[in-house]
C-alpha cells in the first residue's frame, strides 16, 4: 500500500511517517507534503493508494484539496484535532479519521480496514462530512448507511425504526422505503447514540420522535407513526419510560 502524507505542520507528517514505519511497515510513504498545493502535485505524480490528510491548512483546506479532483481515485484518512463531539461527523459519513496525536493502535486498525476495503471515498461522502461538521450542533446530520452494494445517504430525522435481521439490519424510513444494511443492529445503535434513538427490544431500535402510542403490557408495545407495532422488552421498558417521561 502506498501513501502520501499532507499536513501543514512538518512535525505532524514526520511523526506519522515514523509511526507508519514502525507499526505498519508495509505502507510505503511516497511523499510528505506541507501544503495543499504540494499535496495535489504529489497525488497527481505518484497516484497513491491512500492519502493521510489534515483538514485545517492555510490557503486551501483538506476539503478544497479533494474537491480539486474530478474523481477521487484514492482512499482518504483525515488527521484531525477535532473534539469528540465533532468526530461523530466522520462516523456518520463513513469516513476514516485519526486523532492528533496519532494513537498507534488506532493507526494499525485504520490501515487494516484500508486493506480490506476496495471502495474509495466519493464526493457524496465528502459533502456529507462537510455538512455534518458545519451543522452537527444545529441540525440532524446525514448518515452514510453501508448497504450490500455501497452507501445510502439519509437524514437521521428520516429514520423511523430499524429491525435486526441476523447479521443485517433493515432500516425503515418515514417515506415507507426500506434499506438493508450490511451491518448488525448493534452497529447502527452505536452510530445513533445520543440522537434520540433507543433499543427497546433485542431486534428493534426506534426513533423516539416517531412514536404514536405506547400500549401497556409485560414490556409493552409501541405504535409507530406508520402504524408498525414494535415490541418492548421487559428490560427495555424502564429506559423507555425514562426517555419518554412517563
Amino acid at each position: 500500500m502506498t501513501a502520501i502524507l499532507i499536513d501543514d505542520e512538518i512535525r505532524s507528517t514526520q511523526n506519522l511517517r515514523i509511526e507508519l514505519n514502525e507499526y505498519c511497515p508495509d505502507v510505503i510513504v511516497l511523499a510528505e507534503c506541507n501544503s495543499a498545493q504540494k499535496g495535489i502535485e504529489a497525488i497527481q505524480l505518484f497516484k497513491p493508494d491512500v492519502v493521510f490528510l489534515d483538514i485545517e491548512m492555510p490557503f486551501m483546506n483538506g476539503f478544497d484539496l479533494l474537491n480539486s479532483f474530478d474523481k477521487i481515485a484514492f482512499n482518504v484518512v483525515f488527521a484531525t484535532a477535532y473534539d469528540e463531539f465533532a468526530l461523530k461527523a466522520f462516523e456518520f459519513s463513513a469516513i476514516d479519521y485519526l486523532i492528533k496525536p496519532v494513537n498507534p493502535q488506532r493507526l494499525i486498525q485504520t490501515v487494516e480496514k484500508l486493506r480490506k476495503q476496495s471502495k474509495v471515498i466519493d464526493k457524496q461522502q465528502l459533502q456529507a462530512l462537510l455538512s455534518n461538521i458545519k451543522g452537527l450542533q444545529y441540525i440532524r446530520p446525514i448518515l452514510a448507511l453501508p448497504t450490500l452494494d455501497g452507501l445510502e445517504f439519509v437524514s437521521i430525522d428520516d429514520i423511523s425504526y430499524a429491525q435486526a435481521d441476523d447479521n443485517y439490519t433493515i432500516v425503515y424510513l418515514l417515506n415507507k422505503e426500506k434499506i438493508l444494511l450490511s451491518k448488525p443492529l448493534k452497529d447502527l445503535e452505536g452510530m445513533l447514540e445520543n440522537h434520540n434513538f433507543l433499543r427497546v427490544h433485542y431486534t428493534f431500535l426506534v426513533n423516539l420522535a416517531h412514536i404514536r402510542r405506547y400500549i401497556k403490557g409485560q414490556g409493552g408495545t409501541l405504535i409507530m407513526n406508520d402504524g408498525k407495532e414494535v415490541p418492548v422488552s421487559r428490560s427495555g421498558r424502564p429506559r423507555l419510560m425514562e426517555m419518554i417521561m412517563i
